[in-house]
């Protein structure tokens, strides 16, 4: 039995154990949980000195800044206080230990699942979730120096923060605070990679892609142009049609014809009561000879120009 289908299985047999918060949370739980080792992780003591009562409160200011959109009045920021080392290090020990006690818990619950477990690993996968997001907060003001100092061709500015982003993500799950560096040292490498294979990817793309997109080039009016032509070459034969009569037309189909649509006079066309007015008739019996009128000129047409 796959750990997908446990999941599955306890969402839909035993939601009662869960809220609906902790049921989502527990879906985006990944089958396997990666996390980078550390030697503290073995003791006992390191759950209540990361996150115990009595564990170190980091302050991290929240991050606001949307690129996308400009300011009309220019702000003065306030500077944002960067992490100390010492803090830094508690919030990478801190993710990487929640990751190393959910893949303990997954691992367990893949082979026997329990109920009681899901919920642990509910918690300790939201607080891994809780610690990136401050690590990215933290953090967010490197990928936003890096993207104003870089420029790409053919790239725009909210791209460069998409995928320094992605890099930073990814920079995360991969730092050993063990060694000793910064953060920072790590992540600009990381994040210039990441430029790097944009600028890859773009040149790419414009090697063989080298006009953009322009939808007035794109959209072709060749079907439009073509019916109009249509529709004036049939107009040219109907008009011929009836200047030689060769439809057979009586004077009043001529008449009804010509006040309806306007083909000869080229005039303003009139209603079917305006018609009726204008030959003494009623509306309904100026329709049936339109009606009639209209069937020979169709016939007319057919058996001359279209069956050619």
């Amino acid at each position: 039995m796959t750990y997908s289908f446990i999941k599955n299985a306890y969402v839909s047999g035993f939601s009662k154990e869960l809220t609906p918060e902790m049921q989502n949370a527990y879906k985006r739980i990944p089958e396997s949980v990666s996390y980078i080792p550390h030697e503290s992780f073995k003791f006992p003591a390191t759950e209540h000195e990361l996150f115990g009562a009595d564990s170190v409160e980091i302050d991290v200011p929240p991050w606001n800044h949307c690129p996308e959109v400009p300011e009309d009045t220019p702000r003065q920021r306030k500077a944002r206080k960067a992490l100390s080392k010492e803090d830094e290090a508690q919030l990478f020990l801190r993710f990487n230990y929640a990751r190393y006690r959910l893949g303990e818990l997954t691992s367990k619950q893949t082979r026997r699942f329990s109920p009681r477990r899901s919920k642990e690993m509910v918690k300790w996968y939201q607080y891994a979730q809780a610690t990136q997001t401050s690590i990215v907060e933290a953090n967010m003001a490197l990928v936003m120096a890096m993207a104003r100092r870089t420029r790409i061709p053919h790239v725009d500015f909210p791209e460069l923060i998409s995928e320094g982003s992605m890099a930073l993500l990814r920079a995360i799950e991969k730092f050993d605070v063990s060694r000793g560096f910064k953060f920072s040292t790590y992540a600009c490498r990381a994040i210039l990679k990441g430029f790097n294979r944009l600028a890859t990817t773009s040149g790419r793309y414009v090697r063989r892609f080298p006009t953009g997109f322009d939808p007035n080039l794109e959209r072709s009016d060749y079907d439009v142009l073509k019916h109009e032509m249509q529709r004036d070459n049939a107009v040219d034969d109907l008009r011929e049609i009836l200047a030689t009569n060769r439809a057979k037309l009586t004077d009043i189909e001529q008449t009804v014809v010509d006040q309806r649509f306007a083909l000869k006079s080229g005039g303003k066309k009139k209603t079917l009561s305006e018609v009726g007015r204008h030959v003494g008739l009623t509306t309904e019996r100026v329709r049936q000879i339109q009606k009639r009128a209209l069937s020979k000129l169709k016939d007319m047409l057919n058996e001359e120009y279209l069956a050619a």
